[in-house]
C-alpha cells in the first residue's frame, strides 16, 4: 500500500466516524428534549474530524503530486 492509499484509507476511516457521530447528532436532536452540551460537543468532534479529513485528502493529493512528477522525469 502507498503511502497516497494510506492516507486515503485514513480519510475513508475519518469519513465513517464522521457519519456515526452524524447520526447520533440527528437522532439527539430529534429527542423530546435536547440534551445541549451532548449536542455541542458533537458539533465540535464532526469539526475536528472534517479537519482530520481535509488534511488527509491534501496529504494525499500532495503525495500523489509529488509522485507524478517523478514519474514525469523518467525516460
Amino acid at each position: 500500500m502507498t503511502a497516497v492509499d494510506e492516507a486515503l484509507a485514513r480519510a475513508e476511516e475519518l469519513l465513517g466516524t464522521l457519519n456515526a457521530r452524524r447520526e447520533e447528532l440527528e437522532v439527539l436532536a430529534s429527542a423530546e428534549s435536547i440534551d445541549s452540551d451532548a449536542a455541542v460537543d458533537i458539533i465540535a468532534e464532526l469539526s475536528e474530524l472534517a479537519k482530520q479529513i481535509e488534511a488527509e485528502l491534501t496529504r494525499a493529493r500532495t503525495l500523489a503530486e509529488a509522485g507524478s512528477f517523478s514519474t514525469d522525469a523518467t525516460p
